[in-house]
Protein backbone atom coordinates (compact mmCIF):
# COMPACT_ATOMS: atom_id res chain seq x y z
CA UNK A 1 0.00 0.00 0.00
CA UNK A 2 1.25 3.37 -1.21
CA UNK A 3 1.89 6.05 2.04
CA UNK A 4 1.61 8.78 -0.29
CA UNK A 5 5.54 9.72 -0.26
CA UNK A 6 7.02 10.30 -3.05
CA UNK A 7 9.90 7.53 -3.99
CA UNK A 8 13.54 8.72 -4.58
CA UNK A 9 13.10 9.12 -8.74
CA UNK A 10 9.83 11.41 -8.11
CA UNK A 11 11.50 12.91 -5.43
CA UNK A 12 14.61 13.82 -8.02
CA UNK A 13 11.85 14.47 -10.92
CA UNK A 14 10.32 16.70 -8.93
CA UNK A 15 13.52 18.64 -7.68
CA UNK A 16 14.76 19.08 -11.44
CA UNK A 17 11.77 20.11 -11.81
CA UNK A 18 12.24 22.82 -10.14
CA UNK A 19 15.83 23.43 -10.92
CA UNK A 20 15.20 23.41 -14.00
CA UNK A 21 12.16 26.55 -13.75
CA UNK A 22 14.39 28.24 -10.88
CA UNK A 23 17.01 28.01 -14.18
CA UNK A 24 15.05 29.80 -16.61
CA UNK A 25 13.59 32.02 -14.84
CA UNK A 26 17.23 33.20 -14.16
CA UNK A 27 17.60 33.52 -17.62
CA UNK A 28 14.48 34.82 -18.33
CA UNK A 29 15.60 37.92 -15.42
CA UNK A 30 19.05 38.44 -16.96
CA UNK A 31 17.70 38.73 -20.87
CA UNK A 32 15.19 41.24 -20.09
CA UNK A 33 17.59 43.10 -17.68
CA UNK A 34 20.62 43.44 -20.41
CA UNK A 35 17.28 44.36 -23.33
CA UNK A 36 16.32 47.11 -20.84
CA UNK A 37 20.05 47.98 -19.84
CA UNK A 38 20.86 48.43 -23.63
CA UNK A 39 17.51 49.97 -24.56
CA UNK A 40 16.36 47.08 -27.14
CA UNK A 41 13.13 44.77 -26.67
CA UNK A 42 13.84 40.92 -25.47
CA UNK A 43 11.13 39.95 -27.80
CA UNK A 44 13.48 38.73 -30.99
CA UNK A 45 15.12 36.37 -28.48
CA UNK A 46 11.90 34.93 -27.22
CA UNK A 47 10.92 34.49 -30.95
CA UNK A 48 14.57 33.30 -32.13
CA UNK A 49 13.62 30.46 -29.29
CA UNK A 50 10.25 29.28 -31.38
CA UNK A 51 12.56 30.03 -34.52
CA UNK A 52 14.99 27.07 -33.96
CA UNK A 53 12.53 24.65 -32.37
CA UNK A 54 9.19 25.32 -34.10
CA UNK A 55 10.30 27.35 -37.44
CA UNK A 56 6.33 27.56 -38.70
CA UNK A 57 5.13 28.95 -36.16
CA UNK A 58 7.67 32.15 -35.47
CA UNK A 59 5.25 34.42 -37.20
CA UNK A 60 2.00 33.89 -35.01
CA UNK A 61 0.79 36.72 -33.03
CA UNK A 62 1.74 34.81 -29.32
CA UNK A 63 5.32 33.38 -30.25
CA UNK A 64 6.64 35.55 -27.52
CA UNK A 65 4.47 33.72 -25.37
CA UNK A 66 5.26 30.31 -26.63
CA UNK A 67 9.31 31.08 -27.13
CA UNK A 68 9.03 31.34 -23.44
CA UNK A 69 7.03 28.18 -22.53
CA UNK A 70 9.55 26.95 -25.08
CA UNK A 71 12.38 27.91 -23.26
CA UNK A 72 10.95 27.24 -19.93
CA UNK A 73 10.00 23.39 -21.13
CA UNK A 74 13.73 22.78 -22.02
CA UNK A 75 14.89 24.29 -18.87
CA UNK A 76 12.92 22.02 -16.85
CA UNK A 77 14.36 19.09 -19.43
CA UNK A 78 17.75 19.91 -18.27
CA UNK A 79 17.01 20.41 -14.66
CA UNK A 80 16.41 17.17 -14.57
CA UNK A 81 18.86 15.82 -15.91
CA UNK A 82 20.88 17.80 -14.07
CA UNK A 83 19.15 16.24 -11.09
CA UNK A 84 19.36 12.48 -12.68
CA UNK A 85 22.81 13.21 -13.29
CA UNK A 86 23.71 14.63 -10.03
CA UNK A 87 21.42 11.36 -8.16
CA UNK A 88 24.02 9.05 -10.08
CA UNK A 89 27.03 10.75 -9.30
CA UNK A 90 26.52 11.26 -5.69
CA UNK A 91 25.45 9.14 -3.59
CA UNK A 92 26.05 11.60 -0.08
CA UNK A 93 25.63 15.62 -0.70
CA UNK A 94 29.14 16.83 -1.84
CA UNK A 95 27.47 21.06 -2.37
CA UNK A 96 30.52 22.87 -3.33
CA UNK A 97 31.31 20.04 -5.62
CA UNK A 98 27.79 20.16 -7.13
CA UNK A 99 27.29 23.42 -7.31
CA UNK A 100 31.01 23.66 -9.28
CA UNK A 101 29.57 20.32 -11.55
CA UNK A 102 26.51 22.06 -12.43
CA UNK A 103 27.81 25.27 -13.11
CA UNK A 104 30.28 23.38 -15.10
CA UNK A 105 28.12 21.44 -16.77
CA UNK A 106 25.67 24.88 -17.85
CA UNK A 107 28.78 26.33 -20.03
CA UNK A 108 29.37 22.79 -21.48
CA UNK A 109 25.65 23.44 -22.73
CA UNK A 110 26.38 26.70 -23.66
CA UNK A 111 29.20 25.98 -25.52
CA UNK A 112 27.62 23.14 -27.57
CA UNK A 113 24.15 25.08 -28.14
CA UNK A 114 26.11 28.45 -29.68
CA UNK A 115 29.11 26.34 -31.33
CA UNK A 116 27.10 23.34 -32.80
CA UNK A 117 23.40 23.43 -32.58
CA UNK A 118 22.31 26.58 -32.88
CA UNK A 119 23.99 27.32 -35.94
CA UNK A 120 22.71 24.13 -37.40
CA UNK A 121 19.52 24.74 -36.08
CA UNK A 122 19.05 28.64 -35.94
CA UNK A 123 22.34 30.74 -37.43
CA UNK A 124 20.07 34.08 -36.63
CA UNK A 125 19.37 33.40 -33.25
CA UNK A 126 23.59 33.21 -32.54
CA UNK A 127 23.48 36.66 -33.09
CA UNK A 128 20.93 38.38 -31.29
CA UNK A 129 22.98 38.64 -27.93
CA UNK A 130 26.70 38.74 -27.33
CA UNK A 131 28.22 35.76 -26.24
CA UNK A 132 29.31 37.40 -22.70
CA UNK A 133 25.52 38.14 -22.12
CA UNK A 134 24.88 34.56 -23.25
CA UNK A 135 27.08 32.58 -21.31
CA UNK A 136 26.51 34.83 -17.89
CA UNK A 137 22.87 33.84 -18.79
CA UNK A 138 24.06 30.01 -18.71
CA UNK A 139 25.78 30.55 -15.98
CA UNK A 140 22.96 31.96 -13.83
CA UNK A 141 20.86 28.94 -15.15
CA UNK A 142 23.79 26.74 -12.92
CA UNK A 143 23.82 28.64 -9.76
CA UNK A 144 20.05 28.67 -9.56
CA UNK A 145 19.60 25.53 -10.23
CA UNK A 146 22.51 24.17 -8.17
CA UNK A 147 20.78 26.66 -5.29
CA UNK A 148 18.05 23.95 -5.29
CA UNK A 149 19.39 21.01 -6.36
CA UNK A 150 21.95 21.07 -3.23
CA UNK A 151 19.48 22.83 -0.74
CA UNK A 152 16.81 19.88 -1.88
CA UNK A 153 19.44 17.24 -2.06
CA UNK A 154 20.48 17.72 1.37
CA UNK A 155 16.83 17.92 2.81
CA UNK A 156 16.17 14.64 1.14
CA UNK A 157 19.62 12.84 2.37
CA UNK A 158 18.47 13.71 6.03
CA UNK A 159 15.19 12.15 5.24
CA UNK A 160 16.28 9.25 3.46
CA UNK A 161 19.03 8.66 6.33
CA UNK A 162 16.09 8.29 8.48
CA UNK A 163 16.95 11.21 10.36
CA UNK A 164 15.15 13.95 11.40
CA UNK A 165 17.53 16.27 10.05
CA UNK A 166 19.67 18.97 12.17
CA UNK A 167 18.04 22.09 11.94
CA UNK A 168 20.58 24.81 11.99
CA UNK A 169 19.11 26.71 15.28
CA UNK A 170 20.01 23.35 16.99
CA UNK A 171 23.23 22.31 15.36
CA UNK A 172 24.72 25.65 17.22
CA UNK A 173 23.33 25.19 20.20
CA UNK A 174 24.72 21.36 20.48
CA UNK A 175 28.31 22.97 19.38
CA UNK A 176 27.84 25.61 22.05
CA UNK A 177 28.16 22.66 24.70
Amino acid sequence: MKTGKPGPIAATLRIGTLAGLAGGVAEIGWISLYAAVAGTSAAPIARGVVEAVMPGWVTSSYAVALGLLIHLALAVALGTALALAIRLLWRRARTALEVLWVTGALVAVWAINFFVVLPQLSPGFVSLLPYGITLVSKMLFGAAAAAILCGKRDYRTERAAGQRGPRPMRLAAQQAK
